[in-house]
């Protein structure tokens, strides 16, 4: 069944969505990432749903594209496949998500990666954007996202090599946040998590989207934008309870209000 291709977890506030075609090393077939897709965008529309942890094996995160259905794709198909639409929804998503990755996170499996807003890695992973050896280039923002974070040289030496980065060296260059042992990645992820899950969730969705615009805008449009957000937050119950419980010196109650 397509739903098998990733399993569904919840623990409280915290959403977990496991990446499950091990014996086609979690490749991003169509099937799978409209199950992904569909899960992160009923999660983000549900209020009690404050983080996403995007996981895969211990082994492989995502080795990329199903390169089988690839091959012998024509250029009209590639023009109109329905997997390009899966990338914008999975970025609109409002809730944070994060990447938990051991072992392989290739082509798409890296742009995944990228593409949640944080990422926590195995000692084993390895990233990289490998689609020149097989004559294309990365199509799901790999260029993109890894010139915005690496600057253009060091980008394009991944880009038009296909070089793997390793754990060490991804988290050297700001790619990932934490580096954990290789039996530990999935509950440091998950603690990760649950930090953000304890946070004002309207707040945190409003830091998300201003930080995202710093990727997308000028910085005086951005600025703008951080400003109307900031107002936002004030205007909610959750920052009355915050700054009363500093003052109170108590855990704050945050609610979503």
């Amino acid at each position: 069944m397509a739903d098998d291709v990733v399993l569904a977890e919840r623990d409280g506030a915290v959403a977990v969505a496991r990446l499950n075609r091990p014996d086609a090393r979690n490749a991003l077939s169509a099937d799978l990432m409209e199950r992904l897709t569909g899960l992160v965008e009923e999660w983000d529309a549900d209020g009690e749903v404050r983080c996403i942890v995007i996981a895969g094996g211990d082994e492989y995160f995502a080795a990329g594209a199903d390169i089988k259905a690839m091959r012998d794709r024509s250029f009209q198909e590639a023009m109109t496949t329905p997997t390009a639409g899966y990338w914008p929804r999975l970025w609109s998503c409002n809730t944070p998500m994060i990447a938990a990755v051991s072992g392989y996170a290739l082509g798409g499996g890296c742009e995944l990666a990228l593409l949640c807003d944080m990422i926590v890695a195995s000692e084993t992973a390895e990233f990289g954007q490998p689609e020149i050896r097989l004559g294309i280039i990365p199509g799901a923002g790999g260029t993109q996202r890894l010139a915005r974070v690496l600057g253009k040289q060091r980008a394009m030496e991944l880009v038009i090599t296909g070089r793997r980065m390793g754990a060490a060296e991804a988290h050297a260059a700001g790619i990932v946040n934490r580096v954990t042992g290789a039996d530990d990645w999935l509950e440091q992820a998950l603690d990760l998590a649950g930090v953000v899950a304890r946070r004002p969730p309207i707040a945190v969705r409003l830091a998300k989207q201003a930080v995202k615009a710093a990727d997308e805008t000028a910085l005086s449009a951005g600025l703008d934008h951080e400003r109307r957000l900031y107002e936002l937050a004030m205007a909610t119950e959750d920052r009355i309870e915050g700054m009363s419980a500093f003052i109170d010196k108590r855990q704050p109650d945050f609610r979503g209000r």
